[in-house]
């Protein structure tokens, strides 16, 4: 069965690209933590400081889930800001250039996967 996304609960279903539209938009506008739920209950997170995102995939809520990671970048950004306020700190190898995160989400909600030349560190 083909996996249905949404953004938010109750939303309705967005295709990759209206996703990766409104992931875009959301962030262009201040809104840098975003989730997107698919129909088989696996959460979609992208939270960015506008330059760099962490991308997580969980299987469900309580999973620790996994992340896209930079394994040669070095040093680490603030300005992760959450939607209740919190501001976050991640070094640069455990996110991705904002780009590179659109691709990521795109490609996870065409395929349920990441993209093969991505670096995914496993959390569980």
């Amino acid at each position: 069965m083909e996996e249905i996304w949404r953004c938010g609960d109750g939303a309705e279903p967005v295709t990759a690209d209206e996703a990766v539209r409104l992931l875009g938009e959301r962030i262009s506008g201040g809104l840098l933590e975003t989730w997107l739920t698919s129909s088989s209950g696996r959460r979609l997170a992208v939270v960015s400081n506008t330059e760099r995102a962490m991308v997580m995939l969980l299987d469900d809520e309580d999973d620790p889930g996994a992340h896209a990671a930079d394994p040669g970048a070095e040093g680490g950004r603030g300005g992760y800001v959450l939607t209740n306020g919190q501001c976050d700190t991640y070094p640069d190898a455990d996110t991705v250039p904002l780009t590179e995160a659109l691709r990521i989400a795109r490609h996870l909600l065409d395929f349920g996967t990441p993209p093969a030349d991505v670096s995914w560190v496993v959390d569980r």
